[in-house]
């Protein structure tokens, strides 16, 4: 080797010294499992961790104990009615105690979530008892959230809308996993405690047994509770009684006292009039009697009487008991039309779909009659629209309508009186009128109000800003009971006014008006225990008109007397159409 060579390679070793090795790859420390770390707190703080794991063990049994015995009607919503002994528990304590060690998990969860379930239904049961007067229907009740959460949204505005729906989502969620979360804790404790859960739980199949024997009671409710089981037994009653009433009632549709009537036989007695059907919403008999809501619409029944009275028009009034109450307007409205009684969506979405003949229909048939209605409350597609038998429906679009919603009603009762006047009552006619109006201002929750403005001024509305801006807010109205109850007076003060005015000042000789509430304001307004009463007037210029009634017993003027006669609401329409001179032809479908 040359000496050339043997230089270059001791340069090339010596290079290789300077360059710096390749460094390992940095290692991190591994963090622990959280069970790791758990079992290491606990060997650390002995007694902190048997503290906490026996206060985890009380909250999830108070947990269990809370959905178990959560009430399902706002008057049992109490501190006292969590002071029980429910059955359930032991029952399912007996059942986690003997069921296979290896499926003992899944039963309890499957138990709890059940429970967390029905603990859900409970608590909507209090909120349609409150707003609607009736439990929840577990059938057909689910597309009446959409109806709540549109309602939230006009009254209080699309973020809390949003917010409350989410909030509503997470509590039901969270309910159902924390119960069902708790089950399994308990579970895992009595498998731990074989012997004494064993004990405790003979001890207190003992006591329930006692108590249940003796009928020992607690703060107004029995000590040994089987809550949970009555509300399954009662929601699996209602499933029962929904689906067979389906098929019970279609068969109820088809027949029809005047179904097979010839038109030259409906409402012979009515020929020429302008016949105008007429739903104050919520109008119930609350603000006639209410001590706090009574005296103004009171009031405003009187010095309206005498108004009309001056102008020629004279009145017969009644009270007919509503199929609804709180809510469901259409379920009121279908039912004094119909004859029917329609108290939940399935049957009313049977009578749409049916040949029963409604009271407006009656007018369409004769051929004697245009028909139209005027619908402020209609926002979408109202297939309805068919059955009722109108010509045409003016909708809240077709209006004319300018001006600010007031809260769910789209535009006041006089702006929609109006318009009816200019774009069909006062124009010439071939033929009379028969008209079905709906009108919203009483509608909750009774803010801001429309108040009156002259008729001449009325215009497309705007008029109303100004008015809308200075009157209460929805939120604030929403939150006081006896804020509610004053606002919801007024706004019958207000839609009776308008009608009564309207009638004053564009009502006929041939002008028939038929009005009335479609039902009670919610609980939180009428009360607790108040009736599903609303009042009914017929108003007419030709004493021939009310002699036809005379017979009914119904008290003079707009304001029924308390004991005037009180009919079913879906008894209505026979009664008028045979005291309109309507010979019954049945159908039997």
């Amino acid at each position: 080797m040359s000496q050339d060579t043997s230089t270059r390679e001791r340069e090339a070793a010596a290079e290789a010294d300077t360059v710096p090795a390749p460094s390992a790859p940095r290692r991190f420390p591994r963090l622990p499992h959280p069970r790791a770390r758990l079992a290491r707190w606990r060997g650390r703080h002995p007694s902190a961790a048997r503290w906490l794991s026996l206060a985890v063990t009380a909250l999830a049994a108070l947990l269990v104990q809370f959905a178990l015995l959560m009430p399902n009607t706002p008057t049992g919503l109490r501190p006292g009615a969590f002071v029980r002994l429910p059955g359930e528990a032991i029952v399912g304590a007996v059942v986690l105690l003997y069921v296979p060690r290896r499926a003992r998990t899944a039963v309890a969860a499957a138990a709890g979530a059940l429970v967390g379930w029905l603990a859900v239904l409970d608590m909507l049961d209090i909120g349609f008892q409150q707003y609607l007067g009736r439990p929840f229907n577990v059938i057909l009740d689910w597309e009446l959230f959409a109806d709540a959460r549109s309602y939230v949204r006009d009254a209080l505005g699309g973020a809390a809308a949003f917010g409350l729906t989410i909030g509503a989502v997470v509590l039901v969620v969270a309910l159902i996993v924390l119960v069902a979360l708790a089950a399994v804790r308990l579970a895992g404790a009595l498998d731990r405690h074989r012997a004494p859960a064993v004990r405790g739980v003979l001890i207190a199949a003992t006591a329930w047994i006692t108590c249940a024997a003796f009928g020992l009671q607690l703060a107004g409710g029995p000590l040994a509770s089987r809550h949970t089981a009555t509300v399954a037994e009662a929601q699996a009653r209602t499933v029962r009684d929904t689906l067979r009433d389906e098929a019970a009632f279609g068969k109820e549709a088809r027949a029809d006292a005047f179904g097979g009537t010839p038109p030259a036989q409906l409402v012979p007695d009515l020929r020429g009039k302008d016949v105008i059907f007429t739903f104050i919403e919520s109008y119930g008999r609350s603000a006639i009697e209410d001590p706090i809501m009574a005296p103004g619409v009171d009031r405003t029944l009187t010095a309206s009487t005498q108004a009309l009275a001056k102008a020629g028009f004279h009145a017969k009034s009644g009270w007919l008991t509503s199929a609804t109450y709180g809510g469901g307007s259409w379920l009121g409205h279908s039912t004094f039309l119909s004859g029917l009684w329609i108290s939940n969506q399935q049957r009313y979405r049977t009578v749409m779909a049916s040949d029963h003949l409604s009271l407006t229909k009656v007018f369409a048939k004769t051929g004697a009659w245009d028909t139209v209605g005027v619908m402020p409350g209609v926002v979408k597609a109202w297939p309805e629209q068919k059955y009722y038998g109108l010509d045409k429906v003016y909708n809240a679009f077709q209006l004319g309508y300018q001006g600010p919603k007031f809260s769910w009603s789209t535009m006041p009762d006089q702006f929609a009186l109006q318009q009816f006047q200019q774009r069909e009552h006062g124009r010439k006619r071939d033929k009379p009128l028969m008209s079905e109006i709906i009108l919203t201002s009483s509608h909750q929750p009774w803010a801001p109000i429309p108040r009156m403005v002259g008729w001449d001024q009325l215009g497309d509305g705007k008029v109303y800003n100004t008015i809308e801006k200075a009157g209460k807010k929805s939120a604030d109205v929403i939150a006081d009971t006896t804020a509610s109850r004053e606002e919801y007076g007024k706004s019958v003060q207000y839609s009776v006014t308008a009608l009564t005015q309207w009638l004053e000042r564009y009502g006929t000789k041939d002008t028939v008006l038929v009005f009335l509430g479609d039902h009670q304001p919610i609980a939180r307004v009428s009360g607790n225990h108040a009736s599903r009463d609303v009042p009914v007037s017929i108003v007419a210029k030709d004493p021939k008109v009310l002699e036809k009634i005379a017979g009914w017993g119904w008290s003079d003027g707009l304001r029924p007397a308390h004991t005037a006669p009180v009919w079913r609401m879906s008894a209505f329409r026979d009664r008028f159409l045979t005291a309109y001179g309507s010979v019954p032809h049945p159908s039997r479908g």
